[in-house]
């Protein structure tokens, strides 16, 4: 016995007609949707300051309400995170949605996760949000009193995906390997089509009409947690073992992934292609959950401006001095903080004016929103006829805007409350896990540059051979590494050390980071600590999430052994 679970949502904003793709092709017993991240917390926040009814994902009731009928008629079930801050909203509202549309299905919530009222006890006093991680159990409980529709607030991306598994399966809380197994499945399915070929290293494999419209992933779980991943039928993207084990790589550390309900152990499965668009997964382990619940928060860290200039031609780095020291001696008072970033974008004797230019971009950070608004712009703006040759700004000048500031803390599993609000009205509360343990820090393993696969080698980008996926932890980054077999896995694991990735990617060459070797996958995981500065709101990089930081380090050029590269085929012969 196996049941389907699908995706349709892997951030607040995703793909509007997800719901009805799905409900189009071969019936799935649960839809599920996941639509909270760190910068998305913080923008439910200001909702909620601005008005106490919001705080939720309104998108979500505007998709979900055109297919009603059909999830009755169908008898698919839906479990979301998009209660955000206000889950009784969501729920009220959807209520009213099913109502009006006479479909018959019932709602149930689960909250208990929004800390805001203990901020200050959890060392956070100005909080904007602080909500704790909850696990499935709640969801669990409102399925099995008959919800056909579930909204929580902040559970981890899985729990939406185990949740159901639980209900079908009856498992316990003790039921280690098959719990981690779900949180697996919903690793890889919750953040939609990137397990079907959306942001792929691989992706010029395959022809761009097979990936211009990718389906969503549909995970296919067994009783004793062992699952496959797929898509519908007839939908586009991809589903291969590349993508799933990018998919799996994605925002993690070690080999340990913990969650509420148990603790995944990442060097466990093992992947294999099962047909077309279709991977097995199997032989997982999991380990009790950990003692502690995680709880993040985000505060209003204070206000952030930006204005970016073009520098185009010659003597780029002195075109940038000048107007740095123009900008820095202009700025009185100075803000608390202010960095330039110059991007070489320029080539030499470049043929279009665009292939010419390189930008230097100027950001501002202060609690006083007076240092850093249009003063700021202005002060940049009024040197524009007075500073190095070519000046041009490369937007209006703006007023800028508050940015926050992620934390997370952690706190005894027990001072979390945990809720279940049941169709018929009925409020159970979720006891947490009895079985716990204090979650041993995997160790870092900087690595032994040995010989690994011999022979003569060439210079090429390490792309050439292994894929790559990064993300964002708070303010630090990860970036998994995987080879497509095991010779390329050896080679992987013997040189791409700490070491080696500090030389890759100078940008960390002074930044913490560990890194973890993950055999079963042929992977090896960087994580770096403090790249993203306090978090995606903070805006600290340029690319503040790292979804950039795999290409970046594929794009690095490394001396590989000739036997790692790809066979020449007709275009490359």
């Amino acid at each position: 016995m196996s049941i389907r679970i699908a995706n349709i949502s892997g951030f607040y904003g995703d793909r509007a007609a997800a719901l009805g793709e799905i409900l189009a092709g071969p019936r799935v017993d649960y839809i599920t949707g996941d639509y909270l991240a760190e910068l998305t917390m913080l923008i439910l926040g200001r909702d909620r300051l601005k008005d106490a009814d919001l705080g939720y994902a309104k998108t979500f009731l505007r998709h979900i309400t055109p297919h009603l009928q059909t999830l009755a008629e169908q008898r698919v079930k839906v479990v979301v995170n998009a209660g955000g801050l206000n889950p009784a909203g969501l729920a009220a509202a959807l209520e009213k949605a099913v109502a009006e549309a006479g479909a018959g299905l019932t709602v149930g919530w689960v909250d208990g996760d929004d800390l805001i009222a203990r901020s200050a006890e959890l060392g956070v006093p100005n909080a904007v949000t602080a909500n704790a991680y909850l696990g499935a159990f709640g969801i669990a409980d409102c399925l099995r009193a008959g919800a056909d529709i579930v909204i929580t607030g902040r559970v981890t991306d899985a729990s939406v995906i185990v949740a159901p598994a639980i209900a079908e399966f009856g498992w316990e809380r003790t039921d280690f390997d098959a719990l981690a197994g779900a949180v697996a499945a919903g690793h890889i399915i919750e953040c939609g089509t990137q397990a079907t070929g959306g942001n792929y290293a691989f992706f010029d494999r395959h022809p761009i009409e097979q990936l211009l419209h990718p389906g969503f992933p549909i995970a296919e779980i067994a009783e004793d947690g062992s699952f496959a991943i797929t898509k519908q039928p007839g939908t586009g993207g991809i589903v291969e073992v590349g993508t799933v084990t990018a998919q799996l790589l994605y925002e993690v550390t070690g080999q340990r992934y913990a969650n509420p309900d148990v603790t995944l152990r990442l060097d466990s499965m093992t992947l294999a292609q099962d047909g077309a668009d279709r991977v097995a997964v199997s032989g997982v382990r999991g380990e009790a959950p950990p003692a502690t619940t995680k709880v993040a928060t985000t505060t209003l860290g204070g206000f952030r401006n930006e204005i970016a200039f073009l520098l185009t031609g010659l003597d780029i780095e002195h075109k940038a001095a000048l107007l740095e020291a123009q900008l820095r001696g202009a700025l009185d008072p100075a803000p608390a903080d202010l960095q330039f970033r110059l991007a070489r974008t320029d080539h030499p004797d470049a043929a279009t004016e665009a292939a010419a230019s390189a930008t230097l971009t100027a950001v501002a950070w202060d609690p006083d929103p007076n240092r850093v608004g249009r003063s700021f712009s202005s002060a940049a703006v009024e040197l524009v006829l007075a500073t190095y040759p070519g000046a041009s700004p490369m937007a209006p000048p703006s007023k800028g805007g508050p940015y926050g500031v992620y934390q997370a803390v952690y706190v005894p599993n027990a001072d979390v409350p945990h809720r279940a609000h049941r169709p018929d009205g009925t409020v159970v509360d979720v006891e947490p896990p009895a079985v716990v343990q204090e979650l041993p820090a995997d160790p870092s393993q900087p690595g032994a540059d040995s010989a690994g696969p011999g022979g003569p080698t060439v210079r090429v980008p390490l792309g050439t051979v292994f894929g790559a996926r990064s993300g964002d932890k708070g303010g630090s980054a990860n970036v998994g590494v995987w080879a497509e077999d095991d010779e390329g896995y050896a080679w992987l694991r013997d040189h791409l050390t700490e070491a080696r990735v500090r030389e890759l990617l100078p940008e960390a060459a002074d930044l913490p980071i560990r890194r973890y070797e993950l055999p079963n996958l042929k992977a090896v995981n960087f994580v770096i600590e403090d790249l993203l500065g306090k978090g995606v709101a903070h805006g600290y990089r340029f690319d503040p999430q790292a979804k950039g930081l795999g290409e970046w380090l594929r794009a690095r050029h490394v001396d590989l052994p000739v036997s790692l590269l790809p066979a020449p085929t007709e275009e490359t012969a």
